[in-house]
């Protein structure tokens, strides 16, 4: 259960740490170029019950290294921040415009930052799962060997189809997800080449922004066997997250009501699935 945007905002800080001390998120990763970035560190650093990543941003941001070092996912207009959504940087990546050295060159002073402030950084994923695209999984796989990462995120949700069903709203997210899965085969062997663990894929992205009660029921109802991550984003609007660009807002409280939830516990118990961090996968 891994919480992502730790450091994002105050807000965000505090549910995710709630989320884990009265919830079932048992990882967080955490952004180094964010807004409450020491605040995320301290508690990070204070609980040593969950496991705490990187979560690496190349778009919708400023990098850590100068813009020359990293200018293929710099946006030209304004010189020096990432380029804004993942619908270009997607056309990029595939079309051999996104450089793999600078994504490990950003990817590493990122982790860097998180090591060099005490976190130890159990595993790595993206914002808005960029290293599902080959060229940035290329850099980041690199950095992350570098650095002694030894976990990734599987960014391919592959049973969304079975609870896409349950709500109204899901099957368009479904179909851009559905058409990017050509990739989970290069992403499986890439990430074995490098020696790096991943689980068998991924749950919740499909439900991001749309996640409630009854559709975590269903979620934990059609879980394979297997190991695997559900992806979650809690959060408290605030000041803070209303000055920053980003589609979830209230859908971030409703997703703390759900992952603090007796049902939620309940649902995972009645399946027989077990909890665990990174740092046990």
């Amino acid at each position: 259960m891994n919480a992502d945007d730790f450091g994002l905002t105050r807000g965000v800080n505090r549910a995710i740490l709630e989320a884990h001390t009265h919830g079932i998120v048992t990882s967080a990763t955490l952004m180094a170029n964010s807004l409450a970035f020491d605040e995320a560190v301290q508690f990070a650093k204070a609980d040593a019950g969950w496991s705490v990543g990187c979560h690496v941003v190349l778009l919708d941001g400023v990098p850590l290294c100068e813009a020359s070092r990293v200018h293929s996912l710099i946006e030209t207009k304004n010189g020096h921040a990432f380029r804004d959504g993942v619908a270009g940087f997607a056309v990029r990546a595939l079309t051999g415009r996104i450089d793999s050295e600078q994504v490990e060159a950003e990817t590493t002073e990122q982790i860097r930052k998180l090591q060099s402030n005490g976190v130890t950084v159990s595993h790595v994923d993206t914002h808005k799962h960029t290293h599902m695209f080959p060229a940035a999984l290329e850099g980041i796989l690199q950095a992350a060997r570098t650095c002694g990462i030894t976990a990734i995120r599987n960014p391919f949700e592959v049973v969304a189809a079975n609870f896409a069903r349950a709500q109204h709203g899901l099957w368009k997210r479904y179909a851009q997800v559905k058409t990017l899965r050509g990739l989970a085969g290069g992403f499986r062997r890439a990430v074995a080449k490098a020696g790096l663990r991943t689980p068998d894929g991924t749950l919740g992205i499909v439900a991001t922004g749309h996640l409630n009660g009854n559709l975590f029921q269903t979620i934990a109802d059609n879980m394979p066997e297997g190991t695997w991550e559900f992806v979650c984003h809690p959060g408290y609007v605030d000041a803070d997250l209303d000055g920053i660009s980003t589609r979830l807002r209230r859908q971030r409280e409703e997703e703390l009501a759900v992952l603090t939830s007796l049902e939620a516990k309940q649902a995972l118990d009645n399946r027989g699935i077990e909890l665990i961090s990174y740092r046990q996968l």
